[in-house]
């Protein structure tokens, strides 16, 4: 009977499990539902912008704005978006380990003289870095409490300020970038100095012809440190879409599991009650067969 006591209360157990992460599972679908609004409206604005600036800077001189100069990256910053939260797969492990190949590949010279700073967003990735005595800058834990771009402004206004300063050479991006609820694509990009537009040799591009006032280099000089801004709430707001569809998409799987997990427990409860209750019965018939036969 200890047995069946103890299949009865794991049935329980896996059945609380599994009312949570339903309940984790709904919750995570209707934040994806706004998260992902968010960044989609966000979308062809920031791209206009990056092409519009791409555009306008092809024909600049490398020193019509700072942001702009190639240095020589002695000194690296590294932003990597993750998310204050667990239970959502391996959302925050492969951000993590994908700013970790980066500084393995690019960075290891840097790392071993102590230039690698780490700018964390996100509780995960600033633990994981802060444990493993990275020079983690800042602390933007509450930028998800209330996610809008004046506050994820203020980061990117330190960085770029850092940047000026000559405190990094070079600014890198990684995080989540939000494809559908079951796939998130991972992405490493060099936020600073901005890069130039790639032209291919086999293709025509189309010049545009703007209109330009009051000159192309005081429009420029406006729009790279906007366009850098919105480049990391772009991929603030990536982050966040992914994070619910990875959490939306792990509970549903724990859920299923569960209910499998269920099934076997039942079927393991039902066998033991049907042993404890043939034992019963061969024990009084074999009792009154002892009587009988007095």
């Amino acid at each position: 009977m200890a047995n069946l006591k103890e299949v009865r209360n794991r049935i329980k157990s896996v059945s609380s499990t599994q009312q949570i992460t339903r309940a984790m599972k709904m919750v995570s679908a209707a934040k994806l539902k706004r998260a992902t609004n968010a960044i989609i409206q966000l979308r062809p604005y920031a791209k206009k912008l990056k092409e519009l600036l791409a555009n306008l800077s092809a024909s600049l001189e490398d020193g019509s704005s700072p942001f702009l100069v190639e240095r020589v990256p002695n000194r690296v910053l590294i932003i990597v978006v993750s998310s204050n939260r667990g239970l959502a797969g391996a959302f925050n492990a492969n951000v993590i380990k994908m700013a970790n190949n980066l500084i393995a590949e690019k960075y290891m010279e840097q790392y071993k003289a102590g230039n690698v700073s780490i700018v964390a967003i996100g509780k995960k990735s600033q633990e994981y870095y802060q444990r493993r005595k990275y020079n983690v800058i800042g602390n933007n834990n509450d930028l998800y409490l209330d996610l809008n771009f004046e506050n994820a402004s203020k980061i990117t206004d330190s960085i770029m300020e850092g940047f000026l300063k000559g405190n990094y050479d070079r600014v890198e991006l990684v995080y989540n970038q939000f494809k559908n609820a079951a796939m998130q694509i991972l992405v490493s990009e060099q936020l600073i100095p901005v890069p130039k537009p790639e032209v291919k040799k086999d293709s025509k591009q189309s010049q545009v012809d703007y209109i330009l006032e009051p000159s192309q280099e005081q429009i420029v000089e406006q729009l790279i440190p906007k366009n850098i801004k919105i480049q990391v709430y772009k991929a603030v707001l990536d982050s966040n879409a992914s994070e619910h569809g990875a959490r939306m998409t792990a509970m549903d799987k724990a859920t299923d599991n569960a209910g499998e997990l269920l099934k076997s427990l039942k079927l393991s409860y039902n066998q033991a009650r049907q042993a404890a209750i043939t034992t019963e019965l061969t024990e009084i018939v074999s009792g009154a067969a002892a009587l009988s036969s007095n």
